[in-house]
């Protein structure tokens, strides 16, 4: 038995579940210090959604961001979540893209890269493990959670030890939708604890109220590390509070002893931030019952009655909730996490609005079944695969195997941007070609209010 480590969250994954990743770089550099001070096992502070919405949201450079981070939490190792292939963008990028990508968050203040693919694939994460390693940064491979008939336990261990021979240094269980059972987690990490030699950390949501229960049982397995989020901004959507979790474990052989004192006040510090940004909060008061019946994240909850109010089809979001685990079935019951999500809902939306099931199958659907996101680990249905087939030849290889983003040329394309926009020439800093590479609306509109704002 020992100390279990705390990675807290509430600067990217915390904040991302209940604002829309709404805070600011100077809503958090007042209270940075006192949060390096706490003896956190790691900060997750960049990463996932965070590069996007500093772009197209905050106008702020999410390098600079982390810059900036890393300066007023040097104590403290910075954690970042990486989509693997995807980095942090919604698509595969070249193996050049990922190497300058992860290079560069390596070199501005990244310690550790947590790095899962949607579909468990561990050829979308492997180029960026050895990425990772060459820079001497630790490298964390995640599972990206999920239940199906072919989701058993031997599965997860399989995937973990395939990620160990990867060179991964910890191994991590990401419980996105809050669907990991106590008991089942207290199983999981007990076997992984056995067949695998490197440390295990663990991601739960508290989407289901589960969350505190199974964070418990994982600790008593034995896990190494766990996620919290401070408790102004925890829960619902968002995750265990981080002051729970150590109060939990006072007085006992896993004990933290992190200082519940010191917590309270940067909790009070993002209470008033939570009120400030109330309108970017989701409604959901209680527990996400959706997650434990359908695995329907509450993301795609709100996505969907959006699109559908603007169809004037209100009264149809009961049926596509019910499509929505027939269309994952259909697919080989693949993990609800972007970008996967994202192509299942708008799939089963269009399956419910056409009164018809795959009538019109959308390019990403197509993408997704004919292997351009990776292999699918369940059986497609056979109706599907020949519509898709139709439309595209399935590959079996890695997708990146098939991309190319060339970084010079890339670089060409932003100078020719800024010359034709009057900007100084942001192309001479490798950061600036890789926003641009990345989000290439979200990066050029970012280029031109700054520039805008310094003259």
């Amino acid at each position: 038995m020992k100390k279990v480590g705390i990675t807290e969250v509430v600067l990217r994954d915390g904040n991302q579940s209940l604002i829309s990743t709404r805070l600011s770089l100077e809503d958090i550099l007042p209270i940075a210090s006192q949060i390096d001070e706490i003896g956190f096992w790691s900060i997750e502070s960049w990463g996932g959604a965070t590069f996007d919405v500093c772009l197209r949201h905050l106008n702020e450079d999410p390098w600079e961001r982390l810059r900036q981070l890393k300066k007023a939490m040097p104590k403290t190792p910075q954690q970042m979540l990486l989509r693997g292939q995807n980095l942090v963008g919604y698509k595969h990028f070249s193996d050049q893209i990922v190497a300058k990508f992860i290079n560069k968050s390596a070199e501005n203040g990244i310690d550790i890269f947590r790095v899962f693919d949607a579909l468990n694939d561990v050829n979308n994460i492997r180029f960026s493990i050895l990425q990772i390693k060459e820079n001497n940064r630790h490298a964390q491979a995640a599972m990206a959670y999920t239940t199906s008939p072919i989701h058993g336990l031997n599965y997860w261990i399989d995937l973990a030890k395939e990620m160990e021979d990867l060179g991964a240094d910890s191994i991590a269980i990401k419980d996105m939708s809050g669907i990991l059972k106590p008991y089942d987690a207290f199983n999981l990490v007990s076997k992984l604890k056995k067949e695998i030699s490197v440390p295990i950390h663990m991601q739960t949501h508290a989407t289901t109220g589960m969350s505190a229960a199974t964070n418990l049982k994982a600790i008593e397995a034995g896990i190494d590390n766990i996620d919290t989020s401070i408790s102004s901004m925890s829960m619902t959507y968002g995750h265990s509070a981080t002051e729970t979790l150590v109060s939990m474990l006072e007085d006992t052989n896993f004990a933290s002893n992190l200082d519940l004192l010191k917590l309270d006040k940067i909790s009070d510090h993002f209470k008033k931030l939570r009120n400030k940004y109330s309108e970017y909060e989701g409604s959901l008061k209680g527990v996400d019952v959706q997650m434990l019946v359908r695995q329907v994240p509450g993301g795609m909850l709100s996505n969907l009655e959006t699109q559908l109010k603007l169809l004037k089809q209100e009264e149809k979001l009961d049926d596509v909730i019910n499509e929505i685990p027939k269309v994952r079935r259909d697919l080989g019951y693949p993990p609800l996490v972007t970008p996967v999500s994202q192509i299942v809902g708008a799939q089963a939306l269009a399956n419910v609005t056409d009164q018809e099931r795959y009538k019109n199958l959308s390019m990403e659907m197509i993408n997704l079944i004919s292997g351009k996101y990776g292999k699918i680990y369940g059986e497609v249905k056979k109706e599907l695969r020949s519509l898709a087939k139709e439309k595209m030849e399935p590959i079996t290889t890695r997708p990146a195997d098939f991309i190319v983003n060339n970084f010079e040329e890339l670089k060409k394309d932003l100078e020719s941007f800024c010359k034709k926009n009057s900007l100084k020439d942001l192309s001479i800093s490798e950061e600036n070609i890789l926003s641009f590479a990345l989000f290439p609306y979200s990066s050029t509109d970012f280029f031109k209010k700054s520039s805008n704002k310094e003259s």
